[in-house]
């Protein structure tokens, strides 16, 4: 410990590093680029990670869409090519005979899948915009963002068949005024009238949706466009402790036997699960975390290891030094202490650097992907991570210098101070 301390302990040392400063530099890089990938790769994962958790903050993770295609496979008498058409009365079917499903809501909805919108008109503007039917439930499997004095489609509105209408940002801005409060206001969808309830902010939280989407009651809509008990899709959430594959593979097994569709046939039921994506999407970022560690520390194990040579050429250069150090009454406890304390400083060093280089690098990426779409949201590395990574420098640099110190130590005056 005194050793650590001595001014003469740290002369010592620099000059042996000065002495070989273009050896030990590129060497030192070998471990700052292990630390610096670690970091790098951890902190992309974690970004990756944080982005998925922020993006899944306002969808429930288990939630999954399913909707009807065509047949692929004949079954019961019904040709190949048949056209699924879910009800309304499935939904209650699938809660009843799938005790993982938490919420189910039936959505029906006109121009969200490339056909064309629903006119809508106040004054002299108009435009087309997609509608959907909804139920309240949906705002639960899909926690909708309303601006302050609005609301969401309700109860009332659902049994009532109301004329009220959620309108987007977008809807807003092309039909009110500017500063003009929307809500109370009326517009006309389709020639008829609609009070506008609600304004919602649009969120990536689907594969379809735009900021102009206009939400109504599912009853409301039925009346609109006379599609009785036809549901051109399911939007569920099984609860958080559920398997979602499972759970999509029972609903559609439940769809498949009410609308008589062969169990093998694939393409009849389909689905977008998030869970599943989810899932996989975790998995893939804690891969990249596992990958960063293994190639972290496979690369600052061959820089330090490279450190390690480079000690060992300096005892064998400072083999005069050391035995007249020896012949003035140093032990060799001083002389181990004093190569490990070198070998643990360049460890440090370069980690340190390789810590800030991997800092900036994460901090850069931040910036540039703040105002993306894409879901990645602060690269971080957990301090605790950090911190072990040193550690297991320090570790690795106390035991890849045990080599060339106890060389050292093996060095006798005697034969040292022969040598010229």
């Amino acid at each position: 410990m005194r050793l650590l301390f001595d001014k003469n302990t740290w002369q010592e040392i620099f000059g042996s590093i000065g002495k070989n400063r273009t050896r030990t530099i590129i060497t030192v890089i070998g471990v700052l680029w292990g630390i610096f990938i670690y970091v790098v790769l951890a902190g992309a994962s974690k970004g990756l990670d944080n982005g998925f958790e922020r993006t899944f903050e306002v969808v429930a993770k288990n939630s999954m869409w399913c909707y009807a295609q065509n047949t692929s496979i004949p079954y019961a008498g019904y040709k190949t090519g048949r056209r699924i058409r879910l009800k309304v009365g499935d939904a209650n079917i699938l809660r009843n005979r799938i005790p993982e499903i938490q919420y189910i809501a039936p959505v029906n909805t006109k121009g969200a899948f490339g056909g064309t919108g629903a006119l809508t008109v106040r004054g002299l503007n108009s435009n087309t915009y997609a509608m959907y039917g909804y139920y309240p439930d949906l705002a639960r499997i899909t926690p909708q963002k309303i601006y302050d004095n609005g609301r969401f489609i309700n109860d009332q509105d659902i049994e009532q068949a109301r004329k009220v209408c959620v309108i987007g940002e977008r809807t807003q801005q092309e039909m009110f005024e500017k500063g003009e409060d929307p809500i109370g206001g009326y517009i006309r969808i389709e020639n008829i009238y609609f009070q506008v309830v609600g304004v919602h902010q649009y969120q990536r939280t689907t594969p379809f949706g735009s900021d102009g989407d206009i939400f109504i009651p599912f009853t409301t809509f039925q009346k609109i466009y006379n599609t009785g008990e036809d549901v051109q899709f399911f939007t569920v959430a099984a609860y958080d402790d559920a398997d979602a594959a499972q759970v999509e593979k029972d609903i559609k097994a439940v769809l498949k036997n009410l609308h008589n569709v062969h169990p093998d046939d694939e393409r009849a039921i389909g689905a977008i699960n998030l869970g599943v994506i989810f899932d996989r999407i975790i998995g893939f970022a804690k891969g990249i975390t596992f990958l960063s560690l293994i190639v972290g520390l496979a690369t600052i194990l061959a820089g330090v290891i490279g450190i390690g040579n480079i000690l060992l050429i300096s005892v064998k250069e400072r083999t005069k030094e050391l035995g007249i150090r020896r012949a003035l009454g140093a032990t060799p406890n001083e002389v181990r202490t004093l190569i490990i304390l070198e070998s643990v400083f360049l460890t440090m060093v370069a980690g340190l650097i390789g810590i800030i280089l991997g800092a900036a690098v994460l901090n850069l990426i931040n910036n540039l992907t703040q105002d993306s779409a894409l879901p990645y949201t602060n690269p971080t590395v957990p301090i605790p991570l950090v911190i072990g990574a040193l550690l297991v420098m320090v570790v690795l640099g106390t035991l890849i210098g045990l080599i060339p110190a106890q060389r050292a130590v093996r060095v006798r005056p005697i034969d040292a101070l022969r040598e010229e």
